[in-house]
């Protein structure tokens, strides 16, 4: 899988920031608005496009990537890591391409970045994701659960190192 890793610009962060998943996924729906665009040009992310040039994807490296409420449950308290997302165009996800997708995140980090220990936070029925992040050597170290109109959603903690 060829990728063409950028820093996220304006045009690609309000395609993104519009995307939509089905359920169970909605919770990663975003609204579009000039908050969520600038949370995405704030220097943590990065745009993905394939050899097409058309846009497929991101990653993101640092706070940002974090759930917030898990600061409440000590979960980021260990500075050892760097915490990373993702997020794949929603036409694009479960057709079996996340493990390239991510694997070219994790190259990307460790030769551009310079990263070596990486932690995520994923939902608990993300159940295809966590597949994706075990196959590529995460393992699930902790967990906290956050209570919302959604209902309580319970999410794992990982790292790869």
């Amino acid at each position: 899988m060829e990728l063409n890793i950028q820093q996220m610009d304006h045009d690609k962060a309000r395609e993104i920031s519009i995307w939509t998943y089905k359920d169970p996924y909605s919770m990663y729906n975003m609204d579009g608005s000039d908050e969520c665009i600038k949370e995405f040009l704030s220097g943590y992310y990065f745009s993905v496009s394939n050899k097409e040039k058309k846009l497929i994807g991101y990653y993101c490296f640092g706070k940002f990537a974090q759930v917030p409420i898990g600061n409440q449950f000590g979960a980021y308290d260990s500075k050892e890591f760097t915490d990373v997302g993702l997020g794949m165009k929603p036409s694009l996800c479960g057709k079996g391409t996340g493990i390239d997708f991510f694997r070219k995140g994790l190259e990307f980090a460790r030769n551009e970045l310079s990263i070596e220990k990486f932690r995520l936070t994923v939902a608990d029925f993300n159940e295809r994701a966590i597949k994706v992040y075990e196959k590529l050597g995460f393992k699930k170290v902790d967990y906290f659960e956050r209570v919302s109109d959604l209902g309580k959603i319970k999410f794992w903690i990982m790292i790869l190192y």
